[in-house]
């Protein structure tokens, strides 16, 4: 079990007050890792990290803005001196605050530029800054993993049928920003795997299904009904897969795409 190893390592998650960032961190933190938990949220992050254990990092982190991410990484290697592993976990996934504006701002046709920018912003441009300016630290050390969290929807394209409620009304579409920047997660991870593999530096992607987290029944069973094993994934079904990715047992694994979807995209 050596091999799942991460002690001593060094180990920044983006979003990682998120549903799912929650358990990266966890799941990093249980292998040994000193855990980065970087969020908007400064006071949040630094909380979360305490509830960690003891030295982890709560910083606050605008995966956007080049200054922060920057700052963060002179952070980082002050108090720990190398980056080992960064989970580029940061993503936007439409919310719409009026559930009676939902449909109509949702549909392709409506969908406002706007939110379309701001899901590439923090989706493709928070991977590629905390890449460029975190990777390189990796990069000069000759050694790193990381890790861009993607989507199934960056593989196919969304089945909008599974967002209808129980009389058959389209509630709200599954939007075109999401799948669009997700899949440019997992060609990313491709480019920066070519790029930096001669210096030791592996890329992959980890690409989770659907979480159940508190949706209605009636969603729960479609999407449910969609995949292999019958169920939405609970929000530690990713933790294996991403100690494995971060870790020596993937040791020879690089620009590969790690699906994780109860086999939604087997189908």
């Amino acid at each position: 079990m050596d091999l799942f190893s991460l002690n001593g390592k060094t180990a920044i998650v983006t979003g990682a007050l998120g549903l799912i960032g929650k358990k990266h961190c966890e799941a990093l933190a249980q292998a040994g890792a000193h855990v980065v938990v970087a969020d908007v949220n400064e006071e949040a992050a630094v909380a979360f990290a305490a509830q960690l254990g003891d030295n982890h990092l709560g910083i606050a982190l605008d995966v956007t803005n080049k200054a922060s991410v920057t700052k963060v990484r002179d952070a980082v290697v002050d108090k720990y001196g190398s980056i080992d592993i960064l989970v580029n976990n940061a993503a936007i996934n439409d919310m719409f605050e009026n559930p009676a504006m939902a449909k109509e701002l949702s549909a392709f046709e409506n969908y406002p530029l706007d939110a379309f920018q701001k899901s590439i912003d923090v989706n493709i441009t928070g991977v590629f800054l905390c890449s460029q300016i975190f990777g390189a630290i990796m990069a000069a050390q000759n050694s790193g993993s990381i890790i861009n969290v993607a989507s199934t929807y960056g593989m196919v394209g969304p089945d909008q049928s599974i967002y209808r409620n129980e009389c058959g009304e389209q509630t709200f579409y599954k939007s075109a920003a999401y799948p669009v920047t997700k899949g440019a997660v997992i060609n990313f991870t491709r480019f920066l795997a070519s790029y930096w593999g001669n210096q030791g530096v592996r890329v992959n992607t980890l690409s989770p299904g659907g979480v159940e987290n508190n949706q209605n029944e009636f969603f729960i069973t479609n999407y449910s009904a969609k995949t292999l094993l019958g169920r939405m994934a609970q929000a530690n079904d990713y933790q294996g897969a991403l100690i494995f990715l971060a870790s020596e047992a993937s040791a020879y694994m690089t620009g590969a795409n790690l699906v994780i979807d109860g086999g939604w995209t087997a189908i």
